[in-house]
């Protein structure tokens, strides 16, 4: 059983919806492309336009089978995640996204394993959302970096209520970089792709490891994507760090062994070095499909390891986190 735990999907019926709705919400307007249309939260700056290969069943289906990817885990797509939308839209607008993925994925006989997107504006209505998920068969959700919108912080004080309920849940949650990473000197080259995705996860994770997050709410799994996003390069001076300030900061060492990562490394050494640093028991195979930064051909970074841990990040770790 290989299963690919990293992927988004936006279900052509959640789509069709939105057209027929987005008059309900308040703080949402569709911005017209010519090849689709995006979003555009609160008056915020537009989204991209929705990928068609985002909502291609046939597509995904082909591909996987081309790959004997017998499941994948499936978020929705970040930049629909809305969290600029007052409170009561943000949750409306959530609870849209988790019928159409649930939906979608009760249909498709186990192939698809789905993520709830979650408002995470507020802490109260992400615990409330998070919990009906878990009554309706999610095994947790897909949150993005910043919560509230660009700057936002996962680690904000107003967002215990969801991390209490992702801890009594034992949810799996999937941090995935937004957007908009919040620093312009990565609008050009397509370094917010190559390197805004890194720097944006790198400083939501750090925060979370130093303000003690990790160890506190050990029962939420955690998932970080594109390998760990640095992390496990970076500890040596995230420890010394540590150790100038034990008095007020959580032990980075002790974080990074109850995090997960996904393989989205594009480069046998480097997953490698991910291994070396926290064991092939806490990475999963990931491909980011259908993004054209992702892995299309995910098992070819696994060619140099041997079949243990091939298993173990193909297939052991996931079905040990999701249940199956």
């Amino acid at each position: 059983m290989i299963i690919d735990s990293h992927a988004h999907f936006v279900p052509p019926s959640l789509l069709a919806e939105i057209v027929n709705t987005a008059a309900d919400f308040r703080a949402l307007e569709l911005v017209k492309y010519d090849n689709g249309f995006g979003f555009s939260f609160a008056g915020g700056k537009p989204t991209r336009p929705v990928n068609p290969s985002l909502s291609d069943v046939a597509g995904r289906l082909d591909w996987m089978d081309q790959h004997q990817i017998e499941h994948q885990v499936v978020g929705g797509w970040l930049d629909m995640f809305g969290y600029e939308m007052p409170t009561e839209d943000g949750e409306k607008w959530s609870r849209l996204i988790n019928k159409h993925l649930g939906d979608f994925a009760a249909a498709q006989t186990g192939r698809f394993i789905p993520l709830a997107s979650l408002p995470m504006q507020n802490g109260d209505a992400a615990a409330r959302v998070l919990d009906d998920a878990h009554q309706v068969g999610f095994k947790g959700g897909m949150i993005g970096t910043q919560p509230q919108g660009s700057g936002g912080v996962l680690d904000d004080p107003a967002l215990t209520p969801f991390w209490q309920a992702a801890d009594r849940n034992q949810s799996v949650l999937f941090i995935h970089p937004v957007f908009d990473s919040g620093d312009a000197r990565v609008d050009d080259y397509g370094m917010n792709n190559a390197i805004g995705r890194i720097t944006d996860t790198l400083i939501a994770i750090s925060r979370l490891i130093y303000s003690g997050h990790v160890e506190r709410y050990q029962g939420a799994r955690i998932v970080i994507g594109i390998g760990g996003a640095g992390l496990p390069y970076v500890l040596g001076r995230m420890q010394r760090n540590y150790s100038l300030h034990k008095d007020s900061l959580a032990d980075p060492q002790l974080a990074l062994s109850l995090l997960y990562y996904d393989s989205l490394l594009h480069d046998p050494a480097a997953l490698q070095f991910l291994i070396d640093s926290v064991g092939s028991d806490r990475v999963m195979l990931g491909s980011d499909m259908p993004f054209p930064i992702g892995d299309f051909e995910p098992l070819k970074i696994l060619s140099d390891l041997d079949k243990t841990k091939t298993l173990s990040i193909t297939s052991k770790t996931t079905k040990y986190l999701f249940g199956l």
